[in-house]
Parts: structure tokens; sequence; C-alpha cells
């Protein structure tokens, strides 16, 4: 059975079986639903149900809790229809969605940018354009059926021979790509991606002040949307906020300091929770999050725009809107970790 499911304030509709869910049959008609993991672990597709049932497949109890659910919020990765729908997306405004393929890459460059952080640089076939927005991810199709999502780390408009794109990769100590990539990968690998993918990128039809949060590699797509901005002339007021726990986790300070120096609106906030003496450091510390209220109390008028950690994510999701920001004027990106996609999960009965 087929259901039609209604996108309110954009009027936009598209349709459901009974068997897929909301997300995926958004994402396979074009319709730029917001969504993070696509496993019901970051929450990042949460919206509300004006009217119609919905089922909930597993996800976990911090995306959706049951206080949440009974208030009409659903989650879109893991909800399947029973009737005809309708939910509220103010993110949804797009007539259309940019087509996403399967692709060889080739590894071109492996470079160790801090302890646990490789910047990988893969080559893209010269003969089939790959387009996407500043601040979108790929996904890795890994040989035994999985996949590992990166965020990419340069926008669109930056032209390098051959083409390729730029990704952030954090080492996770057992992870079966990761270890991979800290071990074993070599330059000129063939490896396989798909994108793209997610709702994170620049709502460019807005004139409100940007805060740009990130935590470690959650940069990567900071770094696509500011090379975007840079591009296109976006002169809105910007605040970056990059936190480490260490120095060295803010891997690459000196080239924001470089943009900054050329983007008159942009402010650089470098912030470390857990310097040691021999770091000598002398910026700001403590929780980034916290960082950005205490020199902006009042956040009514920003757009937030957060990438990293879920729990970075989820406490900024938080105190910002406590502070005053619009529900949906805060755009995320969770970078949610197989670990936690296989934390403890709830479903409904």
């Amino acid at each position: 059975m087929t259901f039609t499911i209604t996108v309110q304030p954009s009027g936009r509709t598209f349709t459901a079986t009974e068997h897929e869910t909301l997300l995926a049959a958004a994402i396979r008609q074009g319709i730029g639903l917001p969504y993070g993991c696509k496993d019901g672990a970051c929450g990042s597709c949460k919206c509300r149900k004006l009217a119609g049932a919905v089922t909930h497949g597993p996800h976990q109890a911090k995306a959706l809790s049951d206080e949440e659910e009974a208030a009409g919020l659903i989650l879109t990765c893991c909800a399947t229809a029973h009737s005809d729908v309708v939910i509220e997306s103010r993110q949804v405004t797009e007539a259309g969605a940019l087509p996403i393929k399967k692709l060889p890459v080739r590894v071109l460059t492996l470079q160790r940018a801090a302890p646990d952080v490789m910047i990988v640089r893969l080559q893209l076939p010269a003969t089939e354009p790959f387009l996407y927005r500043a601040g979108q991810y790929v996904e890795f199709l890994l040989r035994d059926g999985s996949r590992r999502a990166y965020s990419m780390a340069t926008a669109p408009h930056v032209v390098a021979e051959p083409p390729q794109l730029e990704l952030h990769i954090r080492h996770m100590p057992g992870g079966k790509f990761t270890d991979h990539v800290f071990g074993g990968m070599k330059e000129k690998e063939i490896l396989r991606i798909e994108g793209p993918f997610g709702s994170f990128f620049l709502r460019e039809d807005a004139d409100k002040p940007i805060i740009l949060l990130a935590s470690g590699t959650g940069f990567a797509p900071i770094k696509a949307i500011l090379q975007h901005m840079q591009h296109a002339g976006i002169t809105r007021p910007t605040w970056l906020y990059w936190g480490g726990r260490r120095p060295h986790d803010l891997y690459q300070d000196e080239w924001i300091r470089a943009l900054a120096r050329d983007m008159a609106n942009l402010t650089y906030v470098p912030v470390v929770s857990d310097a040691l003496p021999q770091d000598g450091w002398q910026g700001r510390t403590g929780f980034v999050h916290l960082a950005v209220l205490q020199d902006h109390p009042d956040l009514s008028g920003f757009e937030v725009y957060a990438c990293g950690a879920p729990v970075v994510v989820e406490s900024a999701r938080r105190d910002y809107v406590a502070a005053g920001l619009p529900a949906e004027a805060f755009y995320a990106d969770a970078f949610t970790s197989e670990a936690d996609k296989a934390a403890t999960m709830t479903a409904d009965a």
C-alpha cells in the first residue's frame, strides 16, 4: 500500500510504501528532508508529525525519547507510514536534489594531520562529474556490504587536477575501516563511494549572522562551507568555534587563521578542553558549545551549523534553543560512530 506524505510549510509531497521509511522514500524522490546517520542514532531527522499514523523501528532513546514521541515528534529515518501523513520540516525548500552516484575512487595522498587524524585525498573519475553541496558527505562501500560515512572537506568549486575530494578521518581503534586507513591503506588503492548524502549545507536565502560549531573532525564539512562562502562572496557575519581536547586536535588551525585574514566577516575562536602544561595553550578553554553562549548569550537572531560528536551537537541544540535560537535555525551533522549505532536500541511495541 502507498501513502501520500506532505511536508509543511513547503507543501511538498511524496509517496511512501508501508515497507519503507519516510526518509528513504523522500531521498528516492528528491525531497530534501534533514538527516544524518539514517540509523536512529543521532536525531538529526527529527521532525513533528502533524497528522497521520506511523510506526517506529529500532532507534536510540537519545535520538527520540518517549516524551518527545508522545509530543508528536518522529524520526523519519525509522518511521514507516500506516496512513497519509503530514509532517513539519522547515528545512524542506528545494525543488529537487542532486543525483546520488556510485563511483570508483583512487587514493591520491594520505597525510597524518594529528596523531589520530588522517587527511585522505581521493581522485574522482575525470569523465563523470560529481555534483554536491558544501557540507554533504559520501559513504564508502566496503567489501562486506557495510558502509562508512565521511564528510567532504572540499567545496564543489575547488578545482584540482585530477578532480579530487578531501576527507578528514579520525582513527577509531578496532574500527573496521579506520584501522585500514591508519594501517594498510596505500596510495593508488581503489575504493568505491556513494553520494552525495546529507542536508548539512548553508542556507543561502537568509541574511542572519552565522555560527559554525565544530568538534574534532567535524571541522571537515565546516571547511567546505567556508570555502564556498568565500567563493560565493557571502559576507554575512560568521563566527567559527572549533573545539578539541588538546591543541593538536585543531589540526588545520593555521589554515583557518589564514582564511580569516582574507575574510573580514569571519571570526575564529579555537577552544581546548583538556590542554596539558606542556601544550602551552593560551587560548579559550572548556566546552566549545558553551564558549558560543559566553560570547552570544542571545541567539535569537542567528543561524547555527553544528558538526561533530553527538554529545556536542545535542548539547548545543538543547542549550542554544534555550538561549532563544529558533529550532529551525539549528542545522546539524552528528558524527555517529558504529559504536554509537550499536548502542542499546529501543523499539515501539
